[in-house]
């Protein structure tokens, strides 16, 4: 596992197996989004760096636990998005109002493409047309065409395609398994966007309703008080959103684009996970120093452990038998046993830097680069 460590100007790496620290890597200054490649073993964060200066990106070799590269960016970075494919990744620059696009395989910037007001989150859709940035300051959504990888030279690499405002304080996304819907967290208000995209020329959505051949916005839906993070199903089903200010989670349908319930939970999730069988949701309260299992069939927290001070990132094993949350406060990170005879339970919480805020976890492909 990586954790970031925004306070420390450092990456710590957590040994799995013997559930121990590992090393501890120093990046750029304040350190903030983590991403994994899916097909190289490298893994990236996001550098912020506060003030005048550019941002950056430090290249991770994950089989060596070393910072192999560090990539200029632009000002204000937060967050990065890699593509399916492993060759490509996305940086909005929140004070320069841009997305970078970098080639992983050169380790360089390529382009870089005009977004709204503070960008901070981008997301690559499963079949790599479309590139969904949320804008915060302009309160908007900028959806990119994702140029082909073998396109010619001539043609840029991200082309603005839609943009749609009226989303306050908009914050993170998620697109559905299909590629075929964005839904954006509108976090300074109440509301989540729903958003068609459109479907590629020739294909069966596209020949079966015309409307699919471009993008349109499909409803806001209400939601609890300042929404922050938004929850997938691995199935895309149903989505589950966490309302910072009004201590609840709301249920959408991604299906029909409604609400199904708003469900009262402990004190300011911020952030949450699915179990891969689409059964349980798992939520960290910030405010409360504890995580939460949400039973999605039967509609209620089922269970509560407790962890260090002000539990925000969480990440599964890769077997899911553990449960890894990073603690933004007290700089470590609880190791939760999912599964156990008398429930989940903490077993043991190891060290992290100063102010940890995002965590990934990464397999090791002894075949890949």
């Amino acid at each position: 596992a990586y954790v970031s460590n925004g306070g420390s100007n450092t990456v710590t790496v957590l040994d799995l197996v013997y559930l121990r620290q590992d090393r501890t890597l120093q990046v750029g200054q304040e350190p903030s989004g983590l991403a994994v490649n899916p097909r190289r073993n490298e893994v990236y964060v996001v550098n912020t760096q506060a003030g005048a200066q550019s941002g950056s990106v430090s290249v991770i070799d994950a089989s060596a636990n070393r910072v192999a590269a560090t990539i200029p960016v632009h000002r204000l970075p937060y967050m990065i998005a890699v593509d399916p494919s492993g060759q490509r990744a996305y940086v909005p620059n929140s004070g320069s109002n841009t997305v970078s696009v970098l080639d992983l395989e050169s380790r360089r910037q390529i382009a870089v493409a005009g977004t709204g007001e503070q960008p901070g989150i981008a997301r690559v859709s499963p079949d790599n047309r479309t590139l969904v940035v949320t804008n915060r300051g302009s309160s908007s959504v900028s959806l990119f065409a994702i140029a082909p990888a073998d396109a010619p030279a001539s043609e840029p690499a991200l082309r603005l395609r839609a943009a749609f405002p009226g989303c306050p304080g908009a914050t993170d996304a998620v697109i559905l398994p299909d590629s075929s819907k964005a839904f954006i967290a509108c976090s300074a208000g109440h509301q989540v966007m729903a958003i068609s995209l459109a479907a590629a020329p020739g294909s069966w959505a596209a020949r079966q309703n015309p409307a699919q051949m471009t993008d349109h916005l499909l409803t806001l839906l209400d939601v609890g008080l300042t929404p922050v993070h938004l929850s997938m199903k691995p199935d895309g089903g149903e989505i589950f959103v966490s309302n910072f200010d009004s201590d609840s989670i709301s249920e959408i349908a991604t299906w029909t684009n409604e609400v199904g319930g708003t469900y009262t939970v402990v004190n300011k999730p911020v952030s949450g996970v699915v179990s891969r069988d689409n059964g349980d949701l798992w939520i960290s309260n910030f405010g409360a120093d504890s995580i939460s299992l949400y039973s999605i069939d039967d509609g209620r927290v089922t269970a509560s452990v407790h962890t260090g001070s002000q539990p925000d990132a969480l990440a599964f094993s890769a077997d899911e038998h553990l449960l890894l949350v990073a603690d933004s406060r007290s700089g470590d990170v609880a190791v939760v046993r999912t599964q156990s005879k008398d429930g989940p339970a903490l077993f043991t919480m190891l060290p992290a830097g100063s102010k940890p805020n995002a965590i990934v976890i990464k397999a090791i492909n002894p075949k890949a680069k």
